[in-house]
């Protein structure tokens, strides 16, 4: 493999490229512009159903390290870093995934989550500086985002975690992108060109979020934060989710409305736990037995019993 010195990207990255069916796009009807757009976020989403081996991949190589206690990193630029964070965020609210094993790098750090900081997608030294900073092993997870699969900030960061042991994916919109070239697993979302020119925000932006979205899903799902549906590790942090919390607990263990609350307070608020303590087990038995059943539910319950 070509060190990333020697390395250069064949040609022009697709999503750069005009293309000339929009050529007059300012003189069309409204209508006509809006139906443009649609049209092409429906390809969006067909090219990330096309790379669903590419994601089956991906989660079949991540669970086994991250079930080790590995964390979940997500690098990127521009656009394509903030939709990373955007998917990366979400996951401790949604499934219970801890702060401390979700690592969100935004190639000039928080100032560019609203605004562009010059130069900042070109600096590989600072990719490199800002990976190892977080000391990267073999149990983590390093997922890359690029539409043009070749700033050098994420390819940066991707050669380096991949040298210290760590599994690495390159999400590229361009299928001889150099972060396929720096990770060992890609996930290959050839959009081609925009409707408006080079603004990765449109197709190329949707086909990552929907690609990051099934991917961290069903990462999610296989680490057992999610039994019959229902996300059952979420974060109660206010009072519709509160509601929602106890009408899980009573869909999945029954009980009345007092049973359920008492429930819910035991478990400090997670309905994993919550439903345990409805199933018979000890307070101070659940955690034992989830950690026996790598925190899948479905398992614990089989394991004493229940249903």
């Amino acid at each position: 493999m070509p060190s990333v010195a020697h390395y250069a990207p064949s040609h022009t990255s697709d999503t750069e490229r005009p293309d000339p069916r929009y050529a007059d796009i300012d003189l069309w009807p409204t209508g006509s512009v809006l139906a443009a757009l649609a049209e092409s976020q429906m390809v969006a989403v067909a090219v990330a159903h096309a790379a669903l081996p590419d994601i089956e991949a991906v989660v079949e190589a991540a669970i086994p390290r991250l079930r080790k206690g590995g964390r979940m990193f997500y690098v990127g630029a521009g656009t394509s870093g903030r939709v990373g964070m955007q998917d990366g965020v979400e996951l401790t609210p949604t499934f219970g995934m801890p702060v401390e094993r979700l690592v969100l790098l935004l190639a000039g750090g928080l100032d560019a989550v609203s605004q562009a900081v010059e130069g900042a997608e070109d600096d590989e030294e600072a990719a490199r500086a800002e990976v190892l900073s977080f000391v990267p092993d073999e149990n983590d997870v390093v997922i890359g985002v690029a539409a043009s699969g070749s700033t050098p900030y994420t390819c940066a960061a991707l050669a380096t975690a991949r040298e210290c042991g760590s599994l690495t994916v390159g999400v590229s919109g361009n299928l001889k992108g150099r972060v396929l070239h720096e990770a060992e697993f890609g996930i290959r979302l050839p959009t081609g060109p925009e409707v408006v020119s080079g603004s990765t925000r449109l197709k190329a932006g949707t086909a990552q979020k929907v690609a990051l979205n099934m991917l961290s899903t069903t990462i999610m799902i296989r680490l057992g934060h999610v039994y019959r549906g229902q996300m059952v590790d979420m974060k109660v942090t206010n009072a519709k989710l509160g509601k929602r919390a106890a009408r899980m607990v009573k869909m999945l263990a029954g009980g009345t409305d007092a049973e359920i609350e008492a429930a819910l307070k035991r478990a400090g608020g997670n309905v994993k736990r919550a439903v345990l303590a409805r199933a018979g087990v000890a307070a101070e038995a659940i955690e034992d037995l989830l950690d026996r059943h790598q925190g899948d539910l479905r398992k614990a319950l089989a394991a004493v019993g229940w249903r």
